[in-house]
């Protein structure tokens, strides 16, 4: 009998709560915590199975530099000194935009980010590249305009809606909201509820829907905008809501005035009287809505963002009980980075801007093979793997062979990590203190600080213990007196002291602040992750404060202490806070406190969206007439964070999905070998034959194609997307790339 820990999945954005039993330093067995106060005992089977991601054949232990064609370990001290010297060497020579932090984002740890962000920023640069850019940059960026901040993006309150409508958002296999299955499945069950899917396939969640909207490929932009057009031309829209909550509408809503709402409807593939009855289920009752990557990964994506937002708007289901409401976060998932603002840089070569602080990963190659003086030429890549998570695979892997330093600091050898010039060894989530900041809960704040439950095997650090070595070989961090890491030692109390006496004698304290804690307090601790949740917790946003007094906390001086005394109280995770749920527009940071539907930007584009207009664009080129959805969530994919295949062992994990009428004009067969074939590349893949699949529409997942121990399994489908195949905001189009398939 080994020894059972309180902890989190680490392997998506739920981050469910786990009992794991740990026995002579492995992962035995896994089961969902029942008193996880989010996740309930939920857990999914990738959880169950995240033993695979913390033992498995590839995992790094000690630090190595690329010698020739082969790896040499290294010491820590050796590995920091040549990549501190060759980086100081790059930026001083091409100056801080020669430099790129890609990091910061993964599923389950976040703290290292409070120290990658901050040495990027200290050496100059504001380059970070994450999946937020990959995924969300659109949806972001209009939330930006209509409800202020970028990092405001609404959530359904589905424990008190009447109807879901969901676009692109196969919830029962991708979950990004907790316990979805559960949810879907009780909103599916309830007859005083309606649950409504749009989406091209036949997904597990289409199959519980009561009304499923199987719409043709691409035209997510036809469907809101006849639906918006319906809802004003029969009267259904909310008046008092969009007087008093809203401004801007005046300006728009001519553009949905004699709109053919049934040729719209008719590129959609979709019957009217059908739509008409999802609208009017949704103008005129508690609704609430969900979008995910068919949506954000599309084409027009930022048009569809927008489009929903009116839609909620009209029907006023914005901020209100049962409608669509923004979640409150201990901590933002990143800064509001208005690209209006001279400040904020734009990339040199692709002109691209950052959403929520971070920049496009698809424009990243370009910036590399770029001949400008000031392009890329040092990256640090961590918690990311982006020859397999990221468009384009080949054109990475030419920038990537072309940089000056690249920096990989990984749990595992990755593929991005064998193309490097260093690699640093990573702890896992289970092997270091950490968490992350997915504002996912409503009403409630959840927030849970996993611990070490495995002693790592060799050498690995925590990530921000890797930021913060070299951020001091820099010369980056100001002279720390001795009285401080002696208070560090002696209490809390006595370091927030000799910390605040300190901060006002050392003009380059503030800035270097996590590094500072680290070195300190994150030495007494053996931890700089937890010395950076304490430091944190005692200069919070008053926000936080006054949400952690609704949820229970006590109000003084001392209420950031008793916060991070609750949260190591309680590994399995605690409410640190409560938004009002009467008054979720207080949480819109407009000037005037209202929700802006009018974006200047997309009008255009807005108008443009019209039958035959979208038909016209809509076919397909003689050499790709298939539409090939690269990326689909399946309980077999995790990213890329479960290297090892034996997880999957007997499934068919990786296939390519084809409407039985496809397979038979091409006269395929289930099972047999195919290639598919894009602008970008091609894979080989066995073929799975289904009915679930749209006609004209093939699906591959993502999370594939890696080399464990030597061997490849399944297919890349990341090197089938062209990096340039995206939209105003650099998004890869992964849910609309033209392919052709053939037999081997």
């Amino acid at each position: 009998m080994g020894t059972i820990y309180k902890t989190g999945c680490v392997l998506c954005a739920q981050n469910c709560g786990l009992e794991i039993e740990v026995e002579a330093n492995r992962i035995v067995k896994v089961k969902g915590d029942k008193i996880n106060v989010k996740s309930e005992g939920y857990v999914c089977r990738k959880g169950l199975n995240v033993a695979y991601h913390q033992h498995n054949a590839d995992r790094l232990k000690y630090p190595l530099k690329k010698v020739g064609d082969q790896f040499e370990r290294i010491s820590w001290d050796q590995a920091i000194d040549e990549i501190a010297a060759k980086l100081k060497s790059i930026i001083d020579q091409y100056g801080p935009r020669s430099f790129a932090y890609m990091g910061g984002g993964g599923q389950g740890c976040h703290f290292e980010a409070a120290f990658g962000v901050r040495l990027m920023r200290l050496l100059g640069s504001q380059y970070q590249y994450s999946a937020l850019a990959q995924e969300f940059a659109g949806a972001f960026w209009v939330v930006g305009r209509t409800h202020g901040k970028q990092y405001l993006h609404d959530q359904p309150d589905v424990n008190n809606t009447e109807v879901l409508l969901t676009f692109g958002w196969n919830g029962m296999q991708s979950h990004q909201i907790p316990q979805a299955p559960r949810q879907l499945q009780r909103l599916a069950k309830d007859p005083n509820k309606l649950l409504i899917v749009v989406d091209p396939r036949v997904s597990e969640t289409a199959k519980l829907a009561d009304i499923h909207l199987q719409i043709r490929p691409g035209t997510d932009a036809l469907l809101l905008k006849a639906m918006i057009s319906m809802i004003l031309a029969e009267g259904w829209e909310n008046k008092d809501y969009l007087n008093e909550h809203t401004s801007g509408f005046d300006q728009v809503k001519s553009l949905f005035s004699n709109f053919d709402v049934r040729a719209a409807l008719k590129v959609c593939n979709l019957h009217f009287d059908q739509v008409r009855e999802v609208t009017k289920a949704y103008a005129t009752r508690t609704s609430s809505l969900r979008y995910d990557l068919g949506i954000f990964m599309g084409r027009h994506s930022g048009l569809n963002s927008y489009l929903i937002v009116i839609l909620q708007a009209i029907c006023g289901r914005l901020c209100m009980p049962g409608g669509n409401v923004i979640n409150g976060h201990m901590m933002p998932i990143g800064p509001h980075t208005d690209e209006r603002d001279p400040k904020i840089w734009r990339t040199m070569t692709t002109n691209a801007f950052p959403v929520c602080g971070s920049f496009p990963p698809n424009v990243m190659p370009e910036e590399i093979l770029s001949e400008h003086p000031e392009r890329l030429r040092a990256v640090i890549v961590t918690q990311s793997n982006p020859l397999r998570s990221y468009a384009d695979t080949t054109a990475y892997e030419n920038a990537f062979r072309r940089l000056d330093l690249l920096v990989t600091g990984e749990v595992a050898m990755t593929e991005t990590a064998a193309l490097s010039h260093y690699v640093l060894p990573s702890r896992t989530g289970y092997e270091s203190w950490d968490g992350t900041f997915f504002p996912m809960t409503y009403p409630g704040i959840h927030f849970q600080m996993r611990r070490p439950i495995i002693e790592p095997d060799g050498e690995p650090l925590e990530l921000g213990e890797i930021h913060l070595r070299l951020a001091d070989k820099l010369g980056l961090i100001p002279p720390i007196p001795e009285s401080l890491y002696q208070a560090a030692e002696d209490s809390h109390a006595a370091f927030a002291k000799a910390l605040m006496e300190y901060a006002m004698t050392e003009p380059k304290a503030m800035k270097t602040m996590p590094f500072i804690l680290g070195k300190t307090l994150g030495k007494a601790m053996g931890s700089v992750h937890l010395a950076a949740l304490w430091g944190m917790l005692q200069v919070a946003p008053k926000s936080l404060y006054k949400n952690a007094i609704r949820a229970g906390f006590q109000s003084g001086p001392g209420l950031g202490e008793e916060l991070y005394q609750q949260i190591l109280d309680h590994p399995e995770g605690i409410w640190v806070g409560r938004i009002d749920p009467e008054n979720n527009f207080s949480e819109i940071k407009t000037e005037d406190g209202k929700i802006n539907l009018n974006i200047p930007e997309l009008l255009e584009e807005l108008q443009s969206a019209e039958a035959q207009r979208e038909e016209a664009m809509l076919v397909m080129p003689s050499q790709y007439p298939l539409i090939l959805m690269a990326g689909r969530h399946t309980s077999m994919n995790a990213n890329t964070m479960m290297r090892d295949p034996a997880w999957n062992e007997g499934k068919r994990a990786c296939t390519l999905a084809m409407h039985p009428d496809d397979a038979a004009a091409l006269n395929l067969k289930d099972g047999q070998q195919v290639r598919v074939t894009t602008e970008a590349g091609s894979e080989e893949i066995e073929l799975e034959i289904t009915e679930t699949a749209h006609q004209g529409h093939v699906v591959i997942p993502h999370g594939f194609g890696m080399v464990y121990n030597g061997v490849k399994y399944g297919a890349n489908v990341n090197r089938l997307t062209k990096n340039t195949h995206r939209d105003q905001f650099c998004t890869p189009m992964h849910r609309y790339v033209p392919c052709r398939v053939e037999a081997l």
